[in-house]
């Protein structure tokens, strides 16, 4: 799980009468059955809500670590050791969580944009980026990969970091498809992938799926082979104890 996603919210006060960020989907969006699950989940842990588990998980060391709050420097990709934004390079962050407000935005003094499926996060960042930095942040729109609210050629990099794992790759190939259409040419996009060879990685899928989302298994020989159907090519990769960080171009 990625860092910017291990955070809650629950002190903020979400903007509910906030109008719909430019270029967001209207209110009446409607997202698949999967990711409405995955934004339910995550907006339960942004408000701080318990989550019931049987015995038997949290007997598992690596709950024990989730709720103690050290299995995220474990797993967290730190996209920016292997693809780093740049002074004034315009970055949208997807499955951003609260990235602007963790991550060091204004050391790296890039244009931050996001786009979220987790209204408790989409509101919580909106409501604090810009008063934290209103030169760098630009806002989080609501809305899913598959369909970015940006426009053709509007992104120097784009990073997609710790959900890829919660969504078939017959979902991602339309992702790749949507982050090809608003990148600029020779622009990158850093994204993690699960791992399932890492030892963490079937302990961390049941923990996950009784916090609310199922996780896929998926070899990474087969996102490989999805990256390259894209037409995209690795350029760099970063393994990490759980997730693998890679670097594509088109």
């Amino acid at each position: 799980m990625s860092k910017k996603r291990d955070e809650s919210l629950h002190s903020a006060s979400p903007a509910s009468n906030r109008p719909p960020t430019a270029g967001n989907p209207s209110s009446n969006y409607q997202m698949s059955q999967r990711e409405a699950q995955i934004a339910s989940r995550f907006n339960r842990q942004y408000q701080g809500e318990a989550f019931e588990l049987p015995e038997e998980v949290e007997a598992m060391p690596i709950f024990q670590e989730w709720v103690g709050g050290t299995l995220t420097s474990r797993v967290a990709s730190n996209f920016w050791e292997i693809a780093k934004p740049q002074k004034n390079q315009r970055c949208l962050d997807i499955g951003c969580g609260v990235s602007f407000l963790i991550y060091p935005w204004r050391d790296w003094d890039a244009y931050f944009y996001g786009q979220e499926i987790s209204i408790v996060a989409r509101d919580a960042l909106n409501a604090r980026g810009s008063q934290l930095n209103s030169k760098l942040f630009k806002g989080v729109a609501f809305g899913t990969a598959q369909q970015l609210a940006y426009d053709a050629g509007q992104f120097d990099l784009v990073i997609a970091t710790g959900w890829s794992c919660y969504y078939p790759l017959e979902y991602w190939a339309g992702v790749m498809a949507e982050v090809k259409r608003v990148l600029k040419p020779g622009g990158q996009f850093v994204f993690d992938v699960l791992n399932p060879e890492q030892p963490l990685a079937e302990d961390w899928a049941v923990l996950e799926m009784y916090l609310g989302a199922e996780v896929f298994l998926e070899p990474i020989s087969e996102w490989e082979k999805m990256i390259k159907e894209s037409g995209a090519k690795v350029v760099k990769r970063k393994s990490g104890e759980l997730f693998d960080l890679d670097v594509v171009r088109w």
